[in-house]
């Protein structure tokens, strides 16, 4: 599945200036802001915007992401001249670099991304008994600094290694979903500061995104 370019989100050119893509993010935060929009659409609307304006907001992040959407994007050429038999990788090479990645980049993000997203639902549960309990509140902490140190370990090893070309679609998948978990951590960061159910639903919302994204990657690499 095809995923929300974050150009796109924010109704912006692709050759939008820094300070473009900073003004069409404040207008549609306002748009869209969960006290006018208190559907789930909202929410998720918002979140969307949250997820694509810390990518696009800073130089760095956003230069990374315009690498992979063009790699993502570029369609095949059945006219591209052939490569000299000494620069084409054989099979075996290419299937190589394949388990390479897998082994040693997918795999070590997917056990990482699992111990983010299974524990959510009981953390909330537990914390939902009584969430000004400081001792609830303290685990509820204890967990989300875990998260982040399991994002950390992940983003390091996704930068570890180039991924196949064949396999684009799936770092795609993963690079989404890295950035949705680091935006959702810091909407619970917020609830856990000031109580306001905004921030934990948006971060739920990005938790089930992130959820997804996941579970596409995996269904693409067993296909």
């Amino acid at each position: 599945m095809q995923q929300s370019d974050h150009y796109e989100t924010l109704k912006v050119k692709v050759t939008a200036t820094q300070a473009e893509i900073k003004q069409a993010y404040r207008r549609l935060v306002k748009e869209h802001h969960p006290d006018c929009r208190p559907d789930l659409f909202g929410h998720e609307q918002i979140a969307r915007i949250n997820a694509a304006y810390e990518v696009l907001g800073d130089r760095e992040s956003r230069t990374s992401y315009d690498r992979q959407r063009d790699l993502h994007s570029q369609p095949p050429t059945p006219s591209t001249p052939r490569r000299s038999r000494s620069q084409r990788p054989t099979g075996a090479r290419a299937d190589e670099q394949i388990e390479r990645w897998l082994r040693q980049v997918y795999a070590p993000i997917d056990r990482s991304l699992l111990r983010i997203l299974r524990p959510l639902n009981d953390r909330l549960d537990d914390l939902a008994a009584d969430p000004f309990d400081d001792e609830l509140m303290e685990a509820f902490c204890d967990y989300l600094r875990e998260c982040r140190t399991f994002l950390q370990q992940a983003q390091q090893v996704f930068r570890s290694l180039p991924n196949p070309p064949t396999l684009a679609g799936v770092a795609a998948d993963l690079y989404y979903c890295l950035n949705q978990l680091g935006d959702g951590i810091e909407e619970l960061e917020s609830f856990s500061l000031n109580y306001d159910d905004r921030h934990l639903n948006t971060g739920r919302e990005l938790f089930r995104i992130a959820a997804r994204l996941r579970r596409e990657a995996k269904l693409a690499i067993n296909v």
